[in-house]
């Protein structure tokens, strides 16, 4: 019998690769479910404090670049694997997947999970900061968060997405206008996500973090506005087809689903049911 595919795993903000109580558990659970699988939680940075901290202030292409290396040099990861990525490194992956997708092991199935792949245009919660960091973090982010310098010292301003200036996101944005071809098309993005199997994508219904939470799902505010909310399927990312995501749809490889709880919150045994005995077996 052929060894389970292995799975990636990448942590949202304000959390670490390995924490007892949140992707440490994930891992352990993945692993009595799947006997056999080698899980790999991503950690980024040399322990603990720098896989927080970097979650908050280390610039996200350098990230992405330094999974890409990790990925590739990893010989368990060479026939193939799953990725499973969480609030914000669910962006990050899918960057991962679109960079370096042809220079690692291939990507089977991509899953996120209360993702911002259309950014955000709301406050995010500061865990794991200090009141006064997080009142700082939130004022570069309401006033400066296209300025170069904010740009590449507070990771959240990346995918800041403002859509009463869209033109500014677009020019200035240095992580998730580029990776979702807003400036210009990128077939290497194209073509690697096209490669994937599935592209699942989880949106929590309550989510009280994410703003808004149709983010998740690639839906995001009309441009001018910041009321009226677009679709995935109703946005010009799809109808141009700048990423490929129209053809995937139409391909039966797009995955949506919902969950009717706040940010990341959801059973073992819905993950069980949906994604895992779907996708991950």
């Amino acid at each position: 019998m052929a060894d389970p595919t292995p799975i990636v795993l990448w942590h949202g903000m304000g959390d670490t690769c390995c924490l007892v109580f949140s992707l440490g558990m994930f891992k352990t659970y993945l692993e009595k479910q799947i006997p056999g699988v080698y899980v790999l939680s991503l950690r980024i940075g040399n322990s603990a404090i720098e896989d927080l901290e970097n979650g908050y202030f280390m610039y996200p292409n350098k990230q992405v670049e330094t999974v890409c290396d990790v990925l590739a040099k990893d010989p368990k990861l060479q026939d193939g694997f799953n990725a499973i990525g969480f609030s914000q490194g669910s962006q990050f992956l899918r960057a991962v997947v679109q960079r370096c997708g042809h220079k690692v092991g291939p990507v089977k199935n991509l899953v996120t999970i209360g993702g911002q792949h259309q950014g955000v245009y709301g406050i995010p919660h500061c865990f794991a900061l200090q009141h006064e960091t997080c009142d700082y973090v939130r004022k570069l982010l309401n006033y400066a968060a296209y300025y170069s310098w904010v740009q590449k010292s507070l990771v959240q301003a990346t995918y800041w997405h403002d859509p009463l200036d869209d033109a500014t996101y677009k020019k200035s944005s240095e992580f998730l206008a580029d990776i979702n071809n807003e400036r210009k098309i990128n077939q290497t993005y194209v073509q690697n996500l096209n490669r994937l199997d599935h592209f699942i994508m989880v949106k929590f219904e309550n989510d009280s973090i994410v703003q808004p939470k149709e983010t998740e799902w690639f839906g995001f505010y009309a441009p001018g506005q910041a009321e009226e909310i677009l679709s995935l399927q109703q946005s010009e990312l799809y109808k141009m087809d700048r990423l490929g995501l129209k053809k995937m749809d139409e391909d039966g490889k797009l995955v949506f689903l919902s969950q009717p709880g706040d940010h990341l919150r959801f059973t073992e045994e819905w993950f069980t049911e949906n994604i895992l005995k779907r996708y991950l077996l």
